[in-house]
């Protein structure tokens, strides 16, 4: 398979045209993948462009793409939304990794009642800054035609409130319902937002007012499983649903 790089911008080249890779992402062409004059390679812009082409120069700076051909993506309907607890260590990292790789649209990060790991304003930037790096690469390595989107962090409040208008499914190991009965309308537009909480769980309060506010509480087999692998494993019954995979 070609390799894949990512531009900064959306980009409107077409068939025939030049593409250049600047700064990070053309040293990183040039000096570790190492491409070659002549070798075959993908372009993104991350927002549903797809370019086809051939390196046509290389330097450890700028690397240009001759365009044979291009199509453009349609954003995913529904969109798959992971709402992400912040956990420590690498663990939500971890996640927002496998997550991206598995086809989610939207990463929000979300500081729980019971999450650990806490993010004042200072770290909130620099956390979605973090993620999104970690997006981008994974999102690349998979060759995805639409980058996802990081969200600024969230509350429970605000999270409750996002349940008016999209399918806001929590994953908890009490739940009656398993997550593999979920059965998407034809022509459903409204997000599918998976909710996983920290180490500790979500706590009954919250579960309490996101229940409310219309989400439902769904399961995942009989086994509980870590912060960091059920969005993923969530993400695969979901994107089998959609008839994604």
């Amino acid at each position: 398979m070609a390799l894949h790089f990512l531009l900064d911008q959306s980009v409107d080249a077409a068939a025939g045209e030049t593409v250049t890779l600047t700064g990070a992402e053309a040293h990183h062409a040039a000096t570790v993948r190492r491409v070659r004059v002549g070798e075959e390679v993908t372009v993104g812009d991350g927002r549903g462009a797809w370019l086809t082409g051939s390196v046509a120069s290389v330097a450890p700076r700028e690397v240009v793409v001759r365009i044979d051909g291009r199509t453009d993506a349609a954003p995913p309907t529904p969109r798959i939304v992971l709402v992400q607890a912040l956990a420590k260590g690498d663990r939500d990292e971890l996640a927002v990794q496998a997550a991206t790789e598995l086809g989610v649209d939207e990463i929000v990060p979300w500081q729980a009642a019971r999450s650990v790991s806490r993010w004042d304003a200072a770290k909130a930037d620099k956390g979605r800054a973090r993620w999104a790096t970690i997006v981008r690469e994974a999102a690349k390595q998979a060759h995805r035609a639409w980058v996802p989107e990081v969200a600024e962090l969230t509350t429970t409040a605000a999270l409750a409130g996002r349940a008016a208008a999209s399918v806001v499914l929590i994953l908890e190991p009490t739940a009656t319902e398993p997550l593999s009965a979920l059965e998407v309308e034809p022509g459903e537009e409204r997000d599918i937002v998976l909710v996983v909480g920290p180490e500790g769980g979500i706590a009954p309060e919250e579960l309490d007012a996101l229940a409310h506010a219309g989400a439902r509480l769904v399961r995942l087999g009989d086994t509980v499983l870590r912060t960091s692998t059920a969005g993923p494993a969530a993400l695969a019954v979901v994107s089998t649903a959609l008839g994604r995979w």
